[in-house]
């Protein structure tokens, strides 16, 4: 009988690999609140948080103390297992998906390999709609469980503005998966090395435009995010699925609204914007330590998403609220033709070129 060796290296480098990314999304995600309460206050000509610490940034450490010491209220009538079901799996779902993202290069230790991906699955972009299709679960066990038909009416808003816009979204990268040719995030940036090869830019938003635009706008859809926020509307459903929640379990449904904010840039970033790649990388890499041409990805690569994150929120501050029907007509009479036309040109190209 063969005995499996362990390779305690790789088992300690993706565990600390993991703690490092579980502390960078919830450390992004309590100071995305900051940043967008300073977003609307220069947007409004206010002064925003400004007590908490300097410049007001220990607010974030103040709400979440405040959440965490609230008194816990569950309704005598709701259904109290999946009432703490929904926000758990919500949260769980929104930290699942950044175990795909390529953060970085590779880089070596020793005589060993080391990656800045948790997971690189060749089906990577199908892990990442599979768990996001999940997460809507969460909202809508916790609009039902709630036994409030405000929160009814907001899961079930949920459910279908979910399903209306994963189909122009899936639709809309079927297109950049028959250009680029598989499915795994890791291979996907690698094949937009730099910013300019052979005489072409190498980011796929300069192949695919269309693509993009739609993918995002329904990313605003699948985030609940203004002005496509109608699960939440304060002025129809009172805070809508979360209303009958109080202290970390909404804090767990606020703080993954803001995760799920982080990894949805992180992956258009992969998508479409070459992911930790930038201009003259190369040139970079043959004149500094590996260490530091490592760190300049990764510094890259944050600037796109801090980039995404930033006008997620100007767009929150400047748009109004869609009406659902105007929400519904736009998902199915624009967006999925406009991605059922931009998949079919994609193709024609293709085959013409491959002729």
């Amino acid at each position: 009988m063969v005995l499996m060796q362990i390779d305690w290296f790789f088992i300690i480098e993706k565990i600390a690999l993991i703690t490092v990314i579980l502390l960078v999304s919830m450390g992004v995600a309590a100071y995305s609140t900051w940043g967008e309460r300073k977003v609307a206050a220069v947007m409004q000509d206010r002064i925003g948080p400004s007590r908490a610490g300097l410049w007001g940034l220990l607010q974030p450490l103040a709400d979440g103390g405040k959440l965490f010491f609230k008194e816990e209220i569950i309704p005598a009538n709701a259904a109290k297992w999946l009432f703490v079901l929904g926000p758990a799996m919500f949260m769980v779902t929104a930290l699942m998906t950044s175990a795909v993202i390529p953060w970085g290069p590779s880089f070596t230790v020793g005589d060993r390999v080391v990656s800045l991906q948790v997971a690189d699955v060749n089906i990577g972009i199908l892990f990442v709609f599979a768990v996001v299709s999940v997460g809507v679960y969460g909202i809508m066990l916790g609009g039902w469980a709630s036994n409030n038909k405000y929160s009814l009416l907001s899961s079930v808003r949920a459910a279908s503005q979910a399903i209306s816009y994963e189909l122009a979204l899936g639709i809309s990268l079927i297109a950049l998966l028959m250009m680029v040719n598989t499915l795994s995030l890791r291979e996907i940036v690698e094949g937009q090395h730099g910013f300019w090869g052979d005489g072409w830019f190498t980011w796929n938003v300069f192949k695919q435009p269309l693509g993009f635009f739609i993918f995002l706008v329904c990313s605003f859809a699948e985030l609940n995010r203004a002005p496509f926020d109608l699960p939440e509307a304060e002025s129809e459903l009172n805070m809508g699925y979360h209303l009958e929640y109080s202290s970390m379990k909404l804090g767990l449904y606020l703080f993954a609204e803001y995760i799920n904010m982080f990894i949805t840039s992180a992956v258009m970033a992969v998508l479409f914007f070459g992911g930790y790649n930038y201009p003259f990388m190369d040139l970079v890499k043959d004149a500094v330590p590996e260490w530091v041409y490592v760190l300049t990805c990764v510094g890259a690569f944050f600037t796109k998403i801090i980039g995404f994150i930033l006008f997620f929120m100007f767009i929150r501050w400047t748009l109004p609220r869609f009406r659902y029907d105007q929400l519904m007509r736009l998902g199915w009479k624009s967006l999925i033709p406009l991605a059922l036309v931009n998949m079919l040109v994609t193709g024609a190209v293709i085959l013409w070129v491959m002729e």
